[in-house]
């Protein structure tokens, strides 16, 4: 098995990489499927949270299975098959004819974006216990350098045709494939291993399993509903800042490419630090607060130029993910930990179905054309609520546990 510091280094520059690939295309995929649908906005935003559910739909069914299937075979191909599939799937995007084969690639996309749950097990298998936030804190980190560089350079592709960027993320993500291919060491001990079962791989099992340890239950909802109000950024971000501010491709690439410095900055570095000083526990009451009053500002920018001020202010918010997939990981057995990150990535896919629902059908309602006061900024509101919901139910689990978060 290989050492931790150089792993961890590997699984790094794979999930930055693999997030590059999905981050070229954000700025680009509404505006693509606006184009295929005439230019009506509103028909466009339907089919947009259509397509994200239908891709969160394929995370959450196969999320345990993969996760299963690494704890039986192994992180390292469980990993390696995914990313060739995502490489071959932006190929099919780039070369869509129709809005149909647009919704068949978003359901291969979903399968094969289901390995974050080998890789989530990947960082547990690796790290000692104590070091878990740290290590999970790395993993919102090569997400936030993936959305440095994907957006910007997406929204710049997307000037010269809305399917460059999609050429360009195959191409990343199939030199990532062939990168893993030769240096990604396998993490899982044989010892750790165990058998392949389809109860374990089972989406609505493996989440009920989750209730053998009250704790890791409690903030299981928890990191559902903190899922369920991030993921408005991939749902919404490029239609509400297209509407209200009429910002174009590149100004929603070099936005959400502030969105990944901050990431990177606070989840690679200082979450571990704060951490430490805080403890968990509180961690996640800081991390949720300071992304419902985020989102409360996101809703009431009158000017675009805030959005750059509120992204500083949200990136604290950073820190609540790291801290509760640490506490969950510390509870559960070595030999499980695939089974349970794929469970928890289950639970961002039954968000990531919701959420595209909601924010853009709340969206859609808010700027209706018959309605005599519009309020775009509704379905932000509608998060910061979210958000505080997941902040109660973390009070309650951590009541649950007797104590167990303080650490």
């Amino acid at each position: 098995m290989a050492r931790p510091k150089p792993a961890i280094l590997f699984i790094f520059i794979t999930l930055f990489l693999d997030v590059f690939g999905i981050g070229v295309i954000v700025p680009v995929l509404p505006k693509l499927v606006e184009q295929m649908q005439g230019n009506n906005l509103q028909a466009a935003t339907h089919s947009v949270g259509w397509l994200g559910a239908l891709y969160a739909l394929m995370q959450f069914v196969f999320s345990p299975i993969l996760g299963s299937l690494s704890d039986r075979f192994g992180r390292r191909p469980v990993i390696l098959m995914s990313l060739f599939g995502s490489g071959i799937d932006y190929l099919v995007l780039a070369w869509a004819p129709t809005i149909g084969w647009l919704y068949l690639a978003r359901i291969v996309s979903g399968i094969t974006a289901a390995n974050f749950s080998a890789a989530s097990a990947y960082i547990a298998d690796v790290t000692p216990p104590e070091k878990r936030a740290a290590g999970f804190g790395m993993i919102g980190a090569a997400f936030g350098l993936g959305f440095i560089a994907g957006p910007a350079i997406g929204g710049l592709l997307g000037t010269y045709g809305l399917r460059m960027p999609f050429l360009v993320a195959a191409g990343i993500t199939l030199l990532n494939w062939l990168y893993g291919a030769f240096v990604l060491p396998e993490s899982l001990a044989p010892e750790n291993r165990r058998a392949f079962t389809w109860s374990s791989a089972h989406p609505i099992k493996a989440l009920t399993a989750l209730g053998r340890w009250p704790i890791v239950m409690g903030l299981a909802w928890t990191y559902f509903l903190t899922m369920l109000a991030g993921n408005i950024y991939q749902s919404l971000w490029v239609l509400y800042t297209g509407e209200r501010y009429q910002w174009d491709s590149k100004m929603v690439g070099w936005s959400l490419a502030l969105v990944g410095v901050m990431a990177a900055i606070v989840q690679g570095g200082l979450a571990g630090r704060i951490l430490k000083v805080i403890g968990e526990k509180r961690g996640v009451y800081v991390g949720l607060l300071a992304m419902a009053v985020a989102m409360a500002c996101y809703g009431s920018a009158t000017q675009g130029w805030m959005i750059f001020g509120i992204i500083l202010i949200g990136s604290l918010a950073g820190i609540g993910s790291p801290a509760t997939q640490s506490m969950i990981s510390q509870a559960v057995p070595p030999d499980e930990q695939g089974a349970v990150q794929g469970a928890l990535n289950s639970l961002n896919s039954i968000s990531g179905v919701l959420a595209p629902l909601i924010w853009t059908a709340m969206f859609s309602w808010a700027i209706a054309p018959e309605r005599s006061m519009k309020i775009p900024g509704l379905p932000f509101y509608g998060a910061a609520v979210v958000s505080l919901l997941a902040a109660g139910l973390a009070w309650r689990a951590f009541r649950m546990g007797k104590g167990a978060g303080d650490r």
